[in-house]
């Protein structure tokens, strides 16, 4: 993800620019540096000093020291999700970042992709009237390194995590989580983890969701979302890398993307340009603390609910 961001900071965004790479590593950091263009160092510390805001992409467990670090020093905080594998951590950093008045992004890049942007904007407006279903999957062509497993703090915090923000962003609060999961892979039963989940959702508002995810779809990657509504329905579903259509007798196929970075350049681009512009004209960022916070306990409810059996019940905030 940190290659992902340097390459949209160096040629896609139209706010952001990459000034600085990091990485503790020297061989890492001074191949990015070369790559990219830009001046590179090891000392997290030197980079501060170097930058007024930084985009945090290392491995999870160094997210939460990083962005305190950062906050501390007055610098504006671009994190990759989650913010911690656990919660009380979590809150802190939120709270650290509050009590700090800098600007705190978290990346759910789905709010910033324009499809799904544009449909939320036109359900906001009131569109499709009231929302009745919410369906979305989420489905990965290939499983990762089983090394990266044991660290991603399990499917619904790692996977179904994302398409929790874009239920709350696109419909509202969620009172009930309902899950169900299967490991297809032995590899993942073996960790204690599943690769495939259905999750049922009940919101505030009286309409129902069903988010269906898989590690290994195998024909691609895949991302859509549906969302309808007493007056009409939205529908996001662009898998094809390319418009192009090859037929022959029988048959027409395009191109599927392979993975999240063919399926999302634009959106990694417009989720740092909204950070820039949070922290040059003070508008909001499209996913703060709060929001990642809020994501984060509907995955651990999901993932609860798959472990017992049993629906989990939410507090909705006052």
């Amino acid at each position: 993800m940190g290659r992902v961001h340097a390459a949209a900071l160096s040629g896609r965004c139209s706010v952001a620019r990459l000034a600085c790479v990091y990485d503790p590593l020297p061989a890492a950091a001074e191949a990015a540096g070369a790559e990219f263009d830009v001046p590179w160092t090891t000392s997290y510390d030197e980079l501060l000093d170097r930058v007024g805001a930084v985009a945090i992409a290392s491995p999870t467990g160094t997210h939460a020291p990083l962005t305190a670090q950062a906050a501390a020093a007055g610098r504006h905080v671009f994190c990759e999700k989650p913010i911690s594998l656990d919660r009380a951590t979590t809150v802190a950093t939120v709270e650290a970042a509050e009590e700090a008045g800098i600007v705190f992004q978290v990346g759910f890049h789905r709010r910033s992709d324009p499809d799904w942007a544009a449909a939320a904007a036109r359900i906001r407006a009131g569109e499709l009237g009231e929302v009745t279903l919410f369906r979305t999957s989420l489905r990965d062509m290939t499983p990762p390194d089983p090394a990266f497993l044991s660290g991603s703090g399990g499917f619904f915090l790692d996977v179904v995590v994302h398409d929790l923000d874009v239920a709350r962003w696109m419909v509202g609060e969620v009172v009930e989580v309902h899950a169900h999961g299967a490991a297809a892979d032995p590899a993942f039963a073996a960790l204690g983890d599943i690769d495939t989940a259905v999750t049922v959702l009940r919101f505030a508002n009286g309409a129902l969701g069903v988010i269906d995810n898989s590690r290994s779809a195998r024909y691609g990657y895949e991302c859509s979302t549906e969302v309808m509504g007493t007056l009409a329905t939205a529908r996001i579903d662009a898998p094809h890398v390319r418009g192009v259509e090859w037929r022959t007798p029988g048959l027409a196929s395009r191109d599927l993307a392979r993975d999240f970075e063919e399926r999302y350049p634009w959106a990694y681009a417009a989720e740092l340009d909204a950070f820039a512009r949070a922290v040059r004209d003070g508008t909001p960022p499209p996913v703060t603390g709060r929001d990642a916070l809020a994501a984060f306990d509907l995955a651990l409810a999901a993932d609860e609910s798959w472990r017992t059996g049993r629906p989990v019940s939410m507090e909705v905030p006052a």
